[in-house]
């Protein structure tokens, strides 16, 4: 039997809000794996303590030892003056240099892991994925043909192994190295023959009402709310209230309401 865990990250309470959601989807498909937050230093006990009783493992991991200069570049201000978000709001909560404590994966006491970001939702058995290659990841799809060239590392699959977090943080944290996208532009970087999920795998919220005739709720396995977060106040709520009602009902640990039966925008 091969150790394989699904694995999150949370670096605050609202992550790990985010988490508690996404153990209860997980829970609800069956999966036999372990379920693994990773959490980092000052995120609330009060917080973690409802992901605790779900039965998922936390494991306290340190941030990646990155240079100074690397921490800076990397800061949220600097980088998102360097890098705007246009198409979206990252929220008050996202700092953008925790994003790469998710590498610490690759030190974990597994054969196989699917990484999950916390503000995603798994709405069917995906362990299948366990048997998949790494490194696969979904294109990050949300507003056009031209998305399919980047990867989006909310979903992805890994295999453990010191070695190659040895040789990542070699990577990472080279002289004047800058990634935009933080984890997601340098996971692209290290693996550039990255081998491609469908969309599906990893379904991003704004396709909703950019790309509805790419939405399929019979086909969708994970949602992912990416950008402004469903238990947040944000402009676009209107916009994406069938998702947000469907990530509370998961939050609540509550009755599932049938999603195929509503009719997507036009």
């Amino acid at each position: 039997m091969k150790r394989c865990a699904y694995v999150t990250l949370v670096t605050n309470a609202d992550f790990a809000l985010g988490a508690k959601a996404l153990l209860h989807s997980l829970i609800r498909t069956r999966t036999k794996a372990d379920c693994v937050v990773m959490y980092t230093r000052g995120v609330p006990e009060a917080a973690l303590a409802p992901l605790e009783t779900l039965g998922t493992k936390l494991i306290r991991v340190e941030l990646l030892p990155t240079s100074e200069d690397f921490n800076t570049r990397h800061a949220r201000d600097t980088l998102h003056e360097a890098a705007p978000f246009t198409k979206g709001t990252k929220p008050a909560f996202h700092t953008p240099l925790d994003n790469f404590a998710k590498l610490r994966l690759w030190q974990m006491d597994y054969d196989r892991v699917v990484f999950l970001d916390a503000d995603t939702l798994v709405l069917q058995n995906i362990d299948t994925l366990f048997d998949y290659p790494e490194f696969c990841a979904s294109p990050n799809v949300y507003e056009g043909i031209g998305d399919f060239k980047r990867l989006n590392s909310g979903v992805f699959t890994a295999r453990p192994n010191p070695e190659t977090f040895d040789r990542m943080l070699d990577h990472l944290d080279r002289p004047d190295a800058f990634w935009p996208r933080t984890d997601q532009t340098f996971l692209q970087s290290f693996f550039p023959k990255w081998h491609g999920l469908p969309v599906y795998m990893n379904m991003l919220q704004y396709v909703w009402f950019n790309l509805p005739e790419l939405w399929s709720w019979q086909d969708i396995q994970v949602l992912h709310f990416q950008y402004e977060k469903p238990w947040q106040n944000h402009s676009k709520r209107d916009q994406l209230q069938p998702l947000i009602d469907l990530w509370r009902a998961y939050e609540s640990g509550g009755a599932i309401p049938d999603m195929t039966t509503l009719a997507n925008p036009t």
